[in-house]
């Protein structure tokens, strides 16, 4: 293997989705700012996901709306068919 080529921050990191609460772990050296106190009662960095894999219409079978910043009403505001 090649030296030097791997990211040197990478770790363990928590992903927490914000639409029902489902978190995981795995490695990752994605750049976080907050930590967050894990089910195994270790504090590890977190990213906060709109949609993960628990959430996601395709997965779960349910569609639902996840409306973050009013983008839903602003887009359909934008393309709204003028009468």
């Amino acid at each position: 293997m090649k030296n030097d080529i791997h990211p040197e921050n990478y770790r363990l990191v928590v992903f927490k989705d914000m639409s029902n609460g489902f978190q995981f772990l795995t490695k990752s050296c994605v750049a976080t700012k907050e930590t967050i106190t894990y089910e195994d009662g270790n504090d590890y960095p977190v990213y906060k996901l709109e949609i993960s894999s628990a959430s996601h219409p395709f997965y779960t079978g349910k569609m639902n709306f996840v409306d973050t910043a009013g983008r839903i009403d602003k887009f359909n505001k934008r393309y709204a068919k003028k009468k």
